[in-house]
């Protein structure tokens, strides 16, 4: 399965281990094929190093989320989308067409309201982790 993982995933995950998030990404890294892209890379470094976040996510998950990262397989965005109602997430949308993913899993409101998205699921990390995600 190939899968997106919105950035407020992995920052949860990164914060609080056992928490749905951090099993949902877990069980993703494990069994799926990660995607990310240029921007979605950018953001996750950009986030978890926000001078109030830092300190927060432990050294050892922090080089966890690190390793997950550096084994996604990185798409190139060729095709543009503008649906989301909040701009910002529009990167995710993109990775998920330009990458054939099979699933988005994500916390965000504003990307979950748009599920299906061109027939890509949008799931909640519970959702994924119960398996009623495809």
């Amino acid at each position: 399965m190939r899968l997106v993982v919105d950035t407020n995933i992995l920052v949860s995950a990164g914060l609080k281990r056992g928490s749905l998030p951090h099993i949902a990404l877990s069980q993703a890294a494990q069994r799926c094929v990660l995607l990310k892209s240029a921007a979605t890379e950018a953001q996750f470094i950009e986030v978890t190093a926000r001078p109030y976040l830092a300190p927060l996510i432990a050294p050892a998950t922090r080089d966890w989320l690190t390793l997950i990262m550096a084994a996604a397989e990185l798409v190139a965005i060729t095709q543009r989308i503008a649906a989301c109602r909040d701009p910002t997430d529009d990167k995710f949308l993109e990775l998920a067409v330009n990458g054939r993913a099979d699933l988005i899993v994500s916390g965000d409101k504003d990307l979950l309201v748009l599920n299906p998205f061109r027939g890509i699921p949008i799931v909640a990390p519970a959702a994924f982790v119960q398996g009623a995600a495809p």
